[in-house]
């Protein structure tokens, strides 16, 4: 019951990119991984996915080592492989060499079956003005926000 409660975000990514696409790709895991992201204890920041040989991988995600694992215990920093099917790697492999868009992950999460799933964005990166202008809107939603509470 608490597998459908884990949804390990990464903020940073929509204050850092302007997200144009999603995906969910399936994460190809090793021993004691799922135990760890079950217990919550993943982390998704400064993360990136890029190309080799026409597979996606994903580098800088940090599943912490699982308490009672024993010499088979993880690597925490490991490279993971991502599952997607030929059609959706085809096409994000595209557009990220012809149009200079990156691929970063957004969050991870325990889909209804048990599997971990990582949601996936093709991005372009914010400009400084960019982030200024992401920062006030915030700012002022929070602002009416407090306005319509005080009502």
């Amino acid at each position: 019951m608490s597998a459908t409660r884990i949804n390990i975000k990464n903020k940073r990514a929509y204050f850092d990119y302007e997200i144009i696409e999603k995906y969910v790709a399936g994460i190809q895991l090793s021993g004691t991984e799922i135990k760890s992201i079950r217990a919550g204890r993943a982390g998704v920041v400064d993360s990136y996915c890029y190309f080799v040989r026409g597979e996606l991988w994903v580098k800088g995600i940090n599943i912490s080592e699982y308490f009672y694992g024993t010499f088979n215990n993880h690597m925490p920093t490991r490279e993971r492989k991502l599952l997607l099917n030929k059609k959706e790697l085809y096409k994000l492999e595209r557009k990220t060499k012809e149009s200079g868009l990156t691929i970063i992950p957004l969050r991870m999460f325990i889909n209804d079956r048990g599997f971990a799933k990582l949601e996936i964005g093709l991005a372009k990166g914010k400009k400084q003005h960019d982030k200024r202008e992401t920062l006030k809107a915030k700012d002022s939603k929070r602002e009416l926000d407090r306005v319509k509470k005080s009502f």
